[in-house]
This record gives C-alpha cells, sequence and structure tokens, in this order.
C-alpha cells in the first residue's frame, strides 16, 4: 500500500496507456473486416480522401497559428513581475501548448481514420445481420472514443509528472506547484483552440454539403438521399466524418482536459492532510478519469444485440449505463481512499464523502441531460410529432414547430444545470463543482464511442445506397442510422452539459487566480461586460450559420452545373465529379472559420487587459449564460428537424392520412432539416468549446491582469470603538447596551 500511494501518480498515463492499447486492438480488428466489392471499396476511398484532403488543409492553416500563439506564450513565459507582483509561469507554457494541439488533432484524426475504414465494412457486415452491422459501427466508434480519452489522461498524466520534476515542486501549496499547474493550462488551451477551429470547420464543411446534396438532389432532382448521380454525395458523407467524428472527437477531448484541469488549480488551493504528500485533492480528478477509461471498456462489452428485432438503442443504453454505475462505485472508494476526513476551499469546510456526493451528482446531471435531450429529438415522441404533424400546413408551420420545440428543450436542462450546480456547491464547495463534472467527464470514453457510432452508421446507409445494394441492408444501416441521430443529439447534450460545469469551475480558478473575491455587477462598466458576453454567442452563431449559407449556395451551384453540363448523369451513364464538390466544401470551411475562431481567442485577452479582471469575469458570465441556452436550443432544434424529417421514410399519420417521402409534408420537413443542418452541427456544438475556449483563454492571462498588490495602498482602516454600558432608569429597570469592539478595512477605488 506505502508503494501505491507513493507512486500512484505514475499510475495516471498507464491508464491512459491501457485505453490506447485497447483502442489499437480494435482498430486492427476493424480493419480485417471485409470490405465488400469493388464498387463499395472505391466509394470508401472518395470518403476518406476527402477527409484527408480536408484535415491535411486545416492542418496547415492552424500549423501557422499554432507557431504564433506559441511564440506569443513563449514571450509571456518569460514575464517575471507585473506592478510588484510575482508571476508563476515559464517559457515551457508555450512547448504544453504545442502537444496539446497536436494530441487533440491527433484525436480527431484517430477517430476520423477508423470511422473511414469501418462504414464501408459495417455496409458490407449489414448484408449478413443488423448484430453484426452494429458490432463493427459501434468498435469504430469505439476507437474514437479510447483514443480521445487515452490520449488526454497519457498526455495530461505524462506532463505533470514531467513538470513537477522540471519545477522541483516539492511542496503542494508552492509557488512551484502555481508554476507547474500554469503552464500545464497550456496543454488545455492548445486542445481547446484545436477544438474550436475542427469543430467549427468541419461543421461548415459538413454542412455545405448536406445542404447543396438535399436541396438540389432530394428537392428538385427527387433522387434519393444518397444517390450515387449526386455530385455532392461524397462531400456529404466526407462530413459526416470531418464533422461528427473529428469535430467531436477534439470537441471533448479539449472538455476532457479542461475539467480535470480546473479541478486540479482548485485541488491546488485546498491544505490536505493526506498520504499522497497533500496532492491528493489535485490528483484526484485525473484519476477518476482514468477509471473511467477501464469503466467505459468494461461497458462496451454489453453493447450487443440478439436478433433483427432487438433494440440497438437500449444495447446502447445498456453499455451506458453499466459504465456510469462503474465509476460511481469506483469514486466513493477512491475519496474514501486519497482524501482526508475534512477539507477546506475558500472557508468552505467539506468531507471526502461530501466530494463523492459531488461526484455523483455530476453523473446524475450528465444522465438526465442525456434523457431529456434524447425525448427532444428522438423519432415518436411528442416533440418530434408536433413537427411532423405540422409539416402538413407547410414549410412556415413546419419551420415555427422546430423553433419552439427547440426553445422549449432548453427549460429542463437549465433546471438541472442550477439544481446539479447548486447542489454539488453544497456538499464540497467550489471543489464539488469542479469535481461533479470530472465525475460527468469520466465516462467520456463510453460517451464518444455512442457517439461516433451515428455517423459510421449514416456512412454505411450512404454506401449501401449509392452502391445499390438489396433493399434489406439499407433498412439495416437505417435502423442503426435511426438511433445514430439520437445518440448524435445526446452526445451534444452531454457535451453542453459538460462544458456548463466545466465553465463554472474555469471560471471559480480564474477569478481565485486573478485576485478577485466578487463580480459586481451593480458597476457600470462590469455591467457592460455581461452584455457584450451575452452578445458573443449570437455573433459566434451567425458566422457559422453565414458560413454554411455561402458554402451551400456555391455547392448548390456546382451541382446544378453538373446537372445541366453532364450528359449521362441520371441515367447512370455518366459519374459526376465528385471531387469538385469536395474541394468547394474544403475550401468554405478553411476560409469560413477563421473569424469565429479569433472572436472566441482574441476577445477576452483584449477585454481583460484593457478593462481588468471584474469586466473580464462578467463578461465570462455572459458567454456562459448565453451560450449554454444557444447551444441546448439550437443542437436540440436541429435534432428534431432531422428526425420528423427521417420519420417520413417509413410513413407517418397526420390528420387520418399517411403520407411518405416526397408527399407536400415531407417536402416541407426537408425544408426544416436544411434549416437544422447548422444548428445542430455547426454553431450549436461550436457553443461548448466557445465557452470553455474564452474561459481558458482568461485562466492563462489572469496571472498578467490579476489586481495587483499596490492597490493595498488605497485601503483605509478605519476603528469603531464602542463602550459597553450598563444604567438603571427611573423605574429601577436595568438597560445595558453591548457593542463589540471592531476594525474594518476599507477599500478606495
Amino acid at each position: 500500500m506505502t508503494f501505491l500511494q507513493t507512486n500512484l501518480i505514475y499510475l495516471i498515463p498507464i491508464l491512459g496507456l491501457i485505453g490506447i492499447m485497447v483502442m489499437a486492438v480494435k482498430s486492427a480488428w476493424i480493419n480485417k473486416q471485409d470490405a465488400g466489392d469493388a464498387n463499395m471499396k472505391e466509394l470508401a476511398t472518395y470518403i476518406a480522401n476527402g477527409a484527408m484532403a480536408f484535415l491535411k488543409a486545416e492542418w496547415r492553416i492552424l500549423s501557422i497559428f499554432a507557431v504564433i500563439a506559441a511564440a506569443l506564450l513563449a514571450y509571456s513565459g518569460t514575464v517575471t513581475h507585473i506592478n510588484g507582483k510575482e508571476i508563476h509561469s515559464s517559457w515551457i507554457i508555450s512547448i504544453s501548448f504545442i502537444i496539446g494541439a497536436v494530441f487533440s488533432a491527433t484525436a480527431g484524426y484517430m477517430g476520423m481514420k477508423a470511422a473511414t475504414k469501418a462504414n464501408v465494412r459495417t455496409t458490407q457486415a449489414a448484408r449478413t445481420s443488423l448484430k453484426q452491422a452494429l458490432k463493427v459501427s459501434f468498435n469504430g466508434g469505439t476507437v474514437m472514443g479510447l483514443g480521445v480519452a487515452g490520449l488526454a489522461v497519457l498526455g495530461l498524466g505524462g506532463l505533470f509528472i514531467v513538470f513537477l520534476k522540471y519545477f522541483n515542486v516539492i511542496s503542494p501549496n508552492s509557488n512551484e506547484l502555481r508554476t507547474a499547474i500554469e503552464v500545464l493550462t497550456g496543454f488545455s488551451l492548445g486542445a481547446e483552440s484545436i477544438a474550436l477551429f475542427a469543430r467549427v470547420g468541419g461543421g461548415i464543411y459538413t454542412k455545405a454539403a448536406d445542404v447543396g446534396a438535399d436541396l438540389v438532389g432530394k428537392v428538385e432532382a427527387g433522387i434519393p438521399e444518397d444517390d450515387v448521380r449526386n455530385p455532392a454525395t461524397i462531400a456529404d458523407n466526407v462530413g459526416d466524418n470531418v464533422g461528427d467524428v473529428a469535430g467531436m472527437g477534439a470537441d471533448l477531448f479539449g472538455s476532457y482536459v479542461a475539467t480535470i484541469l480546473a479541478t486540479m488549480v482548485l485541488g491546488q488551493e485546498i491544505v490536505s492532510t493526506d498520504s499522497f504528500g497533500g496532492m491528493a485533492p489535485i490528483l484526484l480528478p485525473m484519476l477518476i478519469c482514468g477509471l473511467g477509461i477501464l469503466a467505459s471498456i468494461v461497458g462496451t462489452w454489453f453493447v450487443t444485440i440478439k436478433d433483427e428485432k432487438s433494440s440497438v438503442q437500449n444495447a446502447l443504453n445498456l453499455g451506458n449505463w453499466s459504465s456510469i454505475i462503474i465509476v460511481a462505485i469506483a469514486s466513493f472508494f477512491l475519496t474514501k481512499w486519497m482524501l482526508p476526513e475534512t477539507l477546506s476551499l475558500r472557508g468552505y469546510e467539506f468531507s471526502n464523502v461530501n466530494v463523492f456526493y459531488a461526484i455523483i451528482v455530476g453523473l446524475v446531471v450528465g444522465t438526465i441531460m442525456s434523457i431529456v435531450t434524447e425525448y427532444y429529438t428522438a423519432m415518436g415522441k411528442s416533440p418530434v410529432n408536433s413537427i411532423i404533424q405540422q409539416s402538413s400546413t407547410g414549410h412556415a408551420t413546419n419551420i415555427i414547430a422546430g423553433l419552439s420545440v427547440g426553445m422549449k428543450s432548453t427549460v429542463v436542462p437549465i433546471c438541472v444545470l442550477a439544481a446539479g450546480i447548486m447542489a454539488s456547491y453544497h456538499f464540497a464547495g467550489l471543489y464539488g463543482v469542479a469535481i461533479a463534472a470530472a465525475g460527468m467527464m469520466a465516462t467520456t470514453a463510453m460517451q464518444l464511442a455512442i457517439d461516433a457510432f451515428g455517423p459510421i452508421a449514416d456512412n454505411a446507409g450512404g454506401i449501401a445506397e449509392m452502391s445499390q445494394l438489396p433493399p434489406e441492408v439499407r433498412e439495416r444501416t437505417d435502423n442503426l442510422d435511426a438511433v445514430g441521430n439520437t445518440t448524435a443529439a445526446t452526445g451534444k447534450g452531454f457535451a453542453i452539459a459538460s462544458a456548463a460545469l466545466t465553465s463554472l469551475a474555469l471560471f471559480a480558478a480564474f477569478v481565485g487566480i486573478a485576485g478577485i473575491t466578487a463580480i459586481d455587477i451593480y458597476k457600470a462598466d462590469v455591467l457592460a461586460g455581461l452584455f457584450v458576453g451575452g452578445m458573443i454567442p449570437f455573433i459566434f452563431s451567425a458566422l457559422c450559420i453565414q458560413a454554411v449559407g455561402k458554402a451551400a449556395m456555391d455547392m448548390v451551384q456546382e451541382v446544378r452545373r453538373q446537372f445541366r453540363e453532364i450528359p449521362g448523369i441520371m441515367e447512370y451513364k455518366a459519374k459526376p465529379e465528385y471531387e469538385k464538390c469536395v474541394a468547394i466544401s474544403t475550401q468554405a470551411s478553411i476560409r469560413e472559420m477563421m473569424l469565429p475562431g479569433a472572436i472566441a481567442l482574441i476577445t477576452p485577452v483584449a477585454v481583460g487587459f484593457l478593462f481588468g479582471p471584474e469586466v473580464l469575469g462578467g463578461m465570462l458570465a455572459g458567454v456562459t449564460v448565453s451560450g449554454v441556452l444557444m447551444g441546448i436550443f439550437q443542437s436540440n432544434a436541429g435534432g428534431a428537424w432531422d428526425n420528423a424529417k427521417k420519420s417520413f421514410e417509413k410513413g407517418v399519420e397526420i390528420n387520418g392520412e399517411m403520407h411518405y417521402k416526397k408527399s407536400e409534408p415531407h417536402k416541407s420537413s426537408v425544408t426544416g432539416d436544411t434549416v437544422g443542418d447548422p444548428f445542430k452541427d455547426t454553431s450549436g456544438p461550436s457553443m461548448n468549446i466557445l465557452i470553455k475556449l474564452m474561459s481558458i483563454v482568461s485562466l492563462v492571462i489572469a496571472p498578467y491582469i490579476a489586481v495587483s498588490a499596490s492597490k493595498t495602498a488605497n485601503q483605509v482602516e478605519i476603528k469603531k470603538e464602542v463602550r459597553i454600558s450598563k444604567t438603571i432608569d427611573s423605574l429601577g429597570n436595568e438597560k445595558i447596551d453591548t457593542l463589540k469592539n471592531e476594525t474594518d478595512t476599507v477599500l478606495y477605488q
């Protein structure tokens, strides 16, 4: 036991390595599966090459950004004092930033590579059985989940060990440890920066292709979705990988790292008498997430079905619940073993059992958010049915219904988040809020596996359609795809919930490092910052949606041109020029992702240095509240519109009459889905990265804008001395006036 206590920190990167090794085994298994006939392999190659072309173009741009950002961070690390206040940083933060960026890009790449291998193999597996198709597609998603979680734990745990040695950290409450953790924030900043561009760029790519393919292919030409004759269909399938797989992977990689880091920053403030040299509150979040990888591996064993009639959704839920329960049990023993009986953070005392309760709160909040999101976006549920019913009266009423569903869907999640914040704070103060987020993120590997399974199934259906395989194959892939639409929506709900808790933890860490004790919105400049922060998610969303619109217009014109100028496409006698549509999406996404990214990165720096930490804190509060609401609203509205459209494929009853594809209500639902596409896959999912990235940038610059020690010169001590008197009135009654001596310190600004 003594050996384990002494060397516990080394277990953290080992747990990350275990995740990566299992990922490698599953990836090798996928590669061994049958990829189908020559036509299927050719289509899969188009998709894989298009995805790689996008990633290479994106990496070229982001490498320039990474070098410039790293240089600025290196310079900032050489600053040792500002206004008489010591700065605990180092130029090594630039190296930490680059490693975080590389790991984030690698996580997205590994998931995308596995997805482009698994899609065609899922199609081939669907020729035999639904069970085998689920096995291949889910294993493809598992590669993504374990790769992201494994890289995050390995990178964060490994770098922390290196920095402890490099900065010669001896005491947990030392300037050396503050420097080590400050430098470690560079890793999170690099991860979130890449995640934002990957998510926004991938979202613009996929939706430009999707909207172009739908408007010309389905609406104008009247051909099915994923028809091989549609020039944009390859770009559409590529988009599923670069947006929903690579983008989502980088997104949750950033969330995972930011959550752990925020908890570590707050844990460093706790004076802990434990068997780990006072480091237990810092190590705990990394260990919980590391054990979460093992729990997720076990959870994947339960994702299987018996036959064609079995519920795929139930199988995924069983795996998810299994991993959550294992994390909950492990957290109890871990908190009891590692933490002392009582702890205190910023004057708030709590016990190790209360820390466990906070973790349970995080797991419950994440679970409820997923359930609520599923209700608002799943086929057969009341919200989606309401959109279907209103599709019968035209395109406008479909849009109205979808907007209404999205707005209503914010109520329960926000109430759940608010209750979760209050409960976790009640149990363990600000550390409780942070550790609740870490508990929620512990099962990220399983959550991502479930999420990435959806785009793989979607691609498999597309390949089946383009290859003109028998109807039963498409029925099996459609079964998987319908579940995948719901899991994609629940994954986004999980991501935005984790972002809200993570941002609050980062906010608390920022307040501590910046040296401010409160954000007073009664001050005009702070209130102005709050309003500006509330506006940022709106302009960010507008730019993302506008980018999709611009790129979609280019795509529509190109698809129309090919239909017009290439004879024989509609008769299957000529092959469309797929690569031109891929190029349009690639160029548009790279071009249009720059401005939204710049807003997220530059705004906190400008506000912080121009107006100070309190105004920046007000702005962060506005961004977080507005961003969470916008994220939930857009993701759920888009998901509901999508499944309303898909419901027509099997037929829906409206006012006693059955309606199918190509009917007038179906055409209205296609319009709603087209509007919802950038909502659910571009701007909505980007909200969680926006609020986290702005919080992390603020945390990185906090030491440089902190309230300086020189301001104490403006403090005036006021002594109030009151005598204790005893008197007897004319009636003989005794009257005692008792007041104590007080000394107040007032800060005049």
